[in-house]
């Protein structure tokens, strides 16, 4: 006589009965819901009001994403019992709030924490394919968001008004208001909903939360010092992956090892080009401490430092991010000496050193294989996103829409997910209306981190990783899906906030001239 098996009873929650019902045109408006909630966060000038905003997106963005991946298979543990996944909310929770009441009693620690978790990705499965998530980032900035939230509310402060947002934050706000309607008509809305989720609304919470720390001498200090420690680590990481013939993640890097005579690597990243642009970020960063004014022992220790993390970029491969510490570099030189003519001549002896370079081993840089063997084959997703720009070219194919409609247009192409230009991938997506609202953000965040740059090596440091960044992205992809540019910008915005105002000049009396003495 066979003895049946116990089974598990499902009684579903009232929470999880609203997440399976949403289905159909429920997601859509709720992206657009969560967007306008991520820009009500960058513009709102009242404390409690901005707070309303802040709770909203923390609290809708989830219920997003577990409709999406409610059928998934990740999810069939909590189907089966619910128990683990109210017990592991819980715990979630609990954490979250133990680190928010440390970071509203040190609101410095949210400046520390988000700098080091922001090159750390974890790869989850979500909605059918595999994604590297910036999990350690979403803790730090749910945490701060609770330690500014609780405090709005509970200690009742008055609705005052604080300081007004600036170009910055009304642009960015624009963009994720527009990506998220864009979104409703997008041939790939699960893409443009995860991308909504995980990279706009965490990311405009992360800039918020920024601007509300003070950026003294110390805390910048002790970034730069996370950000020298982690890239060393990342870099040691890297060369035993060189020593010893072994990639830790991303299978398909193994394979392309296997096929080719160099060994690319990339450490804790899934993509070498990825840890290249850290790589370069950090190089640059580093660099202001040669080109200002410092003590002689910074200086030896920063070329030491610059030297390791070189090999490490070297063995990226990575020509973007090569080109990309280029940029960066050339920009920090410029804004110290405001001398463009050396900078040109430098470009022109960096570029006569490339072209040497690319004459010893063509292969290796792709030259003898045309315009795609220099682009590792991205020549034909730019002219292909150039022709889905020309199909629909005022409002795009959606968003997140490129890889579908790349697809439907040439049927016999291989895995793609953006034209690795990110110019041309907004154009192909969002057309002429998303297209104009990234150049006037990135002309004003290039103006802004710039002007009067010139006299403080922070700032400069900052402003001139923000083009290496920019740069990077004009060969690369992910300019806001990237935290590091949310980061930049925070930062960068307070710092000129805080700047003094340069004294004007005295007037200068021509020849000949009687000026009248002041009243």
């Amino acid at each position: 006589m066979r003895v049946a098996e116990p089974c598990c009873i499902l009684v579903p929650s009232p929470a999880m009965t609203v997440i399976a019902t949403l289905s159909g045109p429920l997601p859509r408006l709720g992206v657009v819901v969560v967007a306008l909630l991520a820009a009500w966060s960058l513009l709102a000038r009242a404390e409690r009001s901005r707070a309303t905003a802040m709770l909203g997106a923390l609290a809708l963005a989830p219920v997003l994403l577990l409709a999406d991946i409610w059928h998934s298979p990740q999810l069939h543990l909590v189907h089966r019992h619910p128990l683990y996944g109210v017990v592991a909310a819980a715990l979630a929770l609990g954490l979250l709030g133990a680190l928010a009441v440390v970071i509203h009693r040190r609101p410095w620690l949210f400046g520390a924490l988000a700098v080091a978790a922001l090159p750390f990705r974890v790869p989850i499965e979500a909605g059918g394919t595999t994604s590297n998530l910036l999990v350690p980032l979403y803790l730090v900035v749910a945490s701060g968001s609770l330690a500014v939230i609780v405090p709005a509310f509970r200690d009742r402060v008055p609705d005052g008004q604080s300081r007004a947002p600036g170009w910055i934050e009304r642009l960015l706000a624009l963009y994720i208001v527009l990506y998220g309607v864009q979104a409703i008509y997008s041939n790939d809305f699960e893409r443009a909903l995860q991308n909504m989720v995980f990279f706009y609304v965490p990311f405009a919470l992360l800039f918020v939360l920024l601007t509300r720390v003070t950026w003294d001498r110390q805390l910048v200090g002790r970034s730069l010092r996370i950000l020298i420690a982690l890239a060393l680590a990342f870099a040691c990481i890297g060369f035993a992956e060189y020593a010893t013939k072994t990639i830790i993640l991303n299978p398909k890097l193994v394979v392309q090892n296997d096929l080719h005579t160099y060994f690319v690597v990339n450490s804790v990243f899934f993509d070498p080009d990825i840890f290249g642009r850290f790589l370069a970020l950090v190089m640059v960063v580093i660099v202001a401490l040669l080109v200002y004014d410092r003590p002689r022992r910074e200086q030896l220790i920063a070329c030491a430092v610059l030297v390791v993390l070189w090999a490490g970029l070297v063995l990226t491969l990575s020509r973007s991010s090569l080109l990309a510490l280029l940029a960066g570099i050339g920009t920090l030189v410029a804004v110290r000496y405001a001398r463009w003519r050396t900078v040109a001549a430098g470009a022109i002896v960096l570029v006569a050193i490339g072209a040497a370079a690319v004459a010893i081993s063509p292969t290796t840089f792709g030259v003898n294989q045309g315009l795609n063997g220099v682009s590792s084959g991205r020549g034909s997703l730019l002219s292909g996103g150039i022709h889905l720009f020309a199909d629909r070219p005022l409002w795009g194919f959606g968003s997140g829409s490129f890889e579908t409609a790349y697809h439907d247009h040439n049927p016999h192409s291989g895995p793609v997910t953006a034209s690795h230009t990110i110019p041309v991938t907004i154009a192909a997506e969002q057309g002429l209306i998303g297209e104009l609202s990234y150049l006037a953000l990135v002309i004003t965040a290039v103006v802004v981190l710039l002007r009067g740059a010139r006299g403080d090596p922070v700032r400069a440091a900052i402003a001139a990783a923000f083009v290496a960044l920019l740069v990077h992205t004009m060969l690369y992809a992910d300019f806001l899906e990237d935290p590091v540019t949310w980061a930049l910008l925070g930062i960068g915005v307070e710092l000129a906030r805080l700047a003094p105002k340069p004294e004007p000049e005295p007037s200068r009396a021509r020849p000949g001239r009687i000026v009248p003495a002041p009243a």
